[in-house]
């Protein structure tokens, strides 16, 4: 790819561990919260862990929510994960509510889990709809570990490329476009999540 793949430094979540996994996997990637960097990048990822109001904050007062939007009208490839991913969308109902960045239209709200315990915590399968490009060589139910107690409804159901169940069946990987999300944590999902990364670096790769 011409540019580095740029994670996204707003000061908060798991970026030393996404660094690693896409050095692992092979993919050249960057740090930053500069956006310049991130605008002119081959490809961003979005990390992700704790509550979206001050994850949103952070970035906003960062611009950092400019820099995303513009990238990703650019058609630069962007992979939300965990966190990531509900930041991708309009907006969350968690602690009062904010804005997200919008580019995905929908809404995130707590996982409707009934007879199971929050947060969802561990391994869970992920059945793919199509042949998305994020799973290429990434076997039907394969297993992704997972953290979070929010789950993304987006206003159009056929951008979820892979559903997941607990409690009931949420979305875990959407993609629209330039713009992907996976619920789970790649880094932490041992040889898939890896070959997950190494897939998004293809994507990026074709893309610059």
């Amino acid at each position: 790819m011409s540019a580095p793949v740029c994670i996204v430094d707003f000061g908060v979540g798991n970026r030393r561990s996404v660094e690693k996994a896409l050095a692992k996997a092979g993919v050249p990637a960057v740090m930053s919260s500069s956006p310049e960097t991130i605008e002119s990048s081959g490809g961003i990822v979005l990390p992700g862990v704790g509550a979206f109001p001050a994850a949103m904050e952070r970035i906003k007062a960062l611009g950092l929510d400019v820099a995303i939007r513009n990238a990703a009208a650019a058609g630069t490839p962007i992979l939300g994960a965990c966190l990531g991913l509900q930041l991708l969308f309009d907006r969350s109902e968690e602690l009062g509510g904010a804005d997200g960045l919008g580019l995905i239209a929908g809404e995130v709200v707590r996982l409707d889990a009934p007879d199971a315990k929050l947060p969802h915590i561990g391994w869970s399968p992920v059945q793919w709809t199509g042949n998305p490009a994020l799973a290429d060589e990434i076997p039907g139910a394969s297993s992704f570990y997972h953290v979070h107690s929010f789950v993304a409804i987006p206003r159009d159901t056929n951008v979820v490329v892979g559903w997941s169940d607990y409690g009931n069946r949420f979305a875990s990987v959407v993609a629209e476009g330039n713009v992907f999300g996976v619920q789970f944590h790649p880094e932490k999902s041992s040889t898939l999540g890896l070959r997950m990364l190494r897939n998004f670096g293809n994507i990026c790769e074709r893309a610059s």
